[in-house]
């Protein structure tokens, strides 16, 4: 992870999963919240996983990208799909359901922007750039003068 944008994107995730544990906290107590969970049960396994899957994610592994494009597009995208349906359908939606509408699409846009940035950061670490010691390795002057040099230095034996 050498670019910002990286960063940004798994800093994001931590505090996405953050606010997902406060909302499920405060669902299991019953508590008055901006919002309640689509399924406790299915939340708290989803918490799980996605904290099993973000040290992947920081290290960089496309599976941990694509499975967590899986979690939160499964769980997120129906919600989204079924309020985006009922909206079609001109139904009267609550303020409750717009906000897990924006929540839901977070988190889908959240798992198609890990994968990309995934998928674009594993194409420049084929070449990666490294000012530090690409001067010596991918430097053929430096070679020529090495060799030039060492012709040079043949001593004679008797």
């Amino acid at each position: 992870m050498k670019n910002l944008s990286s960063w940004l994107i798994t800093i994001f995730i931590i505090m996405f999963w953050a606010f997902r544990v406060l909302v499920a906290v405060m669902g299991q107590m019953d508590a008055e919240f901006m919002l309640r969970p689509m399924d406790i049960t299915t939340e708290i396994i989803l918490l799980f996983v996605v904290l099993a899957l973000v040290p992947f994610i920081f290290k960089r592994k496309i599976w941990a990208g694509i499975a967590y494009l899986v979690v939160y597009g499964g769980y997120f995208g129906s919600n989204l799909l079924t309020n985006v349906m009922a909206m079609i359908n001109k139904e009267t939606l609550s303020s409750t359901t717009y906000l897990e509408m924006l929540i839901s699409l977070v988190a889908v846009t959240l798992g198609v922007v890990v994968v990309f940035d995934i998928l674009f950061d594993k194409a420049r670490m084929k070449n990666p750039v490294d000012k530090n010691t690409d001067w010596f390795y991918k430097n053929k002057e430096y070679d020529r003068q090495l060799d030039d040099r060492a012709d040079k230095n043949n001593y004679r034996t008797l």
